[in-house]
C-alpha cells in the first residue's frame, strides 16, 4: 500500500525563482503519494503541461522549447513507447488545474511540468485523488511534497554542495550574505541548514535591503562579522542581475579579500557570459550542472532544432528520461512514488539527478572558480550517488 496525503493548504513561503506559490499541497515529512497502474508493453500516456498561451513575455518559447526538449528524450529512449499528450496552462493556476484533470481524463498517467509553482500546485492537487504524480519544472520546494515533485534545480541542494565542498577544502568559518527578499531568506535558509550539518561553523548572518544603498550599506557589517568571527568564506545568495557585481567591487575596496576570504554563490557566476569579466568575481566558487553533460545536450538541441535550448528546457528532458528508465524495467508500477524516488536516480542532460520522498530533488553538481576570466571546474561532478560529492 501507498499512502496518499489528503490536501492539506497552508500559506506557503514566497519563492524563489519562477514564481510564487500561495497555497500548497503538503504532507507529513517522509510521507509520499503512491501511483497508478501501467501497461509498460503499450505507449504510456505522458501529459505535458506547459505555459504556451501565457500574456507573459517569452513564455510561448519556452514552452515550444519544453516540448522539444521531451521529444528529444523521446527519441533517445530504448524500447519504451511514450504517448505524448500537450496540454496549455495559459501560465496560470486555474487552467494548469483544469488541463490536469483534463489530462488524467485522456488516460495520462503521470504529469510533466508546469512551469510555475502556483501552477504546478494547482495540477497537483486537482488529481492528487487519482493518484498521478507530477514533475513540475518548478524549483519552488515549497510546494513539494504528496504526489508533487519539483524538478528545478533547489537553493538547498547547491547549498548542501558547496559547504561540504569548503570543508572539504579546510575552510572553517562562513558569513552568510543574503537579500531580505523571499528568495535571499529561502536561501539563507538552504545555507544555513547546510551548515549545520557540516564541518563549517555558521560565522554569522548579514542581511540586505535590495537596492544599491542597501548593498552599500551593508558592506561595513559584513566587514565587521568577518573580522569579529574569523571567518574564512562568504557564502552570497546575490545574482549577477542584482547585488553580485556591486559587492565583488565594494568588499576588496572594505578589506575583506578574496586573497584571504573565498567568496562563495548560491548562483551561477558564469551567466550571463560576462559577468566572467568581472575582476571582483576571479577565484570565487559556485556550483553548475556536469559541463561536458550539458554542452552535448545543447548542442544536440541545437542541430535538431536549429536554435539554442530554454536554460530550463533540460528539465523537460529530464522528466521524460526518468519516466522512460522506469518502463523500461517493465513493471506496473513503475511510476508510482517509490518507484520515483529509487535511489540509484537518473541520468539527465546536466548529470545524475533524483527525486526525494519529499518531493524535492538531489543533483550531482559540479564546483567551478572563475581564472582569467574563463570557467575552471575545480571538483567534477559525481557520477554516481555514491560518489565524491554526496
Amino acid at each position: 500500500m501507498f499512502t496518499v496525503c489528503k490536501p492539506v493548504r497552508k500559506l506557503a513561503k514566497s519563492a524563489a525563482v519562477f514564481a510564487t506559490a500561495a497555497f500548497l499541497a503538503a504532507c507529513e515529512p517522509g510521507a509520499i503519494g503512491g501511483g497508478p497502474s501501467i501497461n509498460t508493453s503499450k505507449p504510456v500516456p505522458v501529459a505535458l503541461l506547459v505555459p504556451k498561451g501565457s500574456a507573459q513575455s517569452g513564455d510561448a518559447a519556452l514552452a515550444q522549447s519544453l516540448e522539444n526538449a521531451a521529444r528529444l528524450a523521446m527519441a533517445d529512449l530504448k524500447n519504451v513507447q511514450i504517448d505524448l499528450r500537450v496540454y496549455d496552462t495559459a501560465g496560470n493556476a486555474s487552467t494548469a488545474s483544469a488541463v490536469a484533470q483534463q489530462a488524467v481524463s485522456d488516460g495520462a498517467k503521470i504529469i510533466i511540468g508546469p512551469v510555475y509553482a502556483q501552477a504546478a500546485n494547482a495540477a497537483g492537487l486537482a488529481v492528487l485523488n487519482n493518484k498521478v504524480n507530477v514533475l513540475s519544472f518548478s524549483n519552488n520546494t515549497s510546494i513539494a511534497g504528496g504526489n508533487v515533485f519539483v524538478l528545478g534545480p533547489t537553493f538547498d541542494n547547491t547549498a548542501s554542495r558547496l559547504v561540504n565542498f569548503a570543508g572539504s577544502r579546510g575552510k572553517t568559518g562562513m558569513v552568510i550574505v543574503h537579500s531580505n527578499d523571499a528568495a535571499g531568506q529561502l536561501g539563507q535558509s538552504a545555507i544555513s541548514t547546510a551548515l549545520s550539518s557540516s564541518r563549517v561553523n555558521n560565522a554569522g548572518t548579514v542581511g540586505y535591503d535590495r537596492s544599491q544603498q542597501g548593498v552599500i550599506n551593508s558592506v561595513p557589517t559584513i566587514k565587521a562579522t568577518v573580522d569579529s568571527s574569523g571567518a574564512d568564506s562568504i557564502f552570497l545568495t546575490a545574482t549577477t542581475a542584482g547585488a553580485l557585481p556591486l559587492f565583488t567591487q565594494l568588499l576588496p575596496e572594505s578589506g575583506v579579500s578574496p586573497a584571504t576570504t573565498q567568496f562563495i554563490g548560491l548562483t551561477r557566476w558564469d551567466i550571463p557570459p560576462q559577468t566572467l569579466e568581472l575582476p571582483g568575481v576571479q577565484g570565487g566558487w559556485f556550483a553548475l550542472p556536469d559541463p561536458a553533460k550539458a554542452q552535448a545536450y545543447r548542442q544536440r538541441y541545437n542541430a535538431t532544432y536549429g536554435t539554442a535550448p530554454h536554460p530550463i528546457s533540460g528539465l523537460a528532458y529530464d522528466g521524460i528520461a526518468a519516466i522512460g528508465a522506469l518502463v523500461s524495467q517493465g513493471k506496473s508500477d513503475a511510476l508510482t512514488a517509490s518507484a520515483l524516488t529509487q535511489n540509484a536516480g537518473f541520468q539527465g542532460v546536466g548529470g545524475i539527478f533524483r527525486l526525494r520522498p519529499n518531493g524535492t530533488n538531489e543533483r550531482g553538481l559540479a564546483v567551478a572558480t572563475i581564472q582569467n576570466k574563463q570557467v575552471v571546474v575545480i571538483d567534477p561532478a559525481p557520477q554516481s550517488f555514491t560518489g565524491a560529492g554526496f
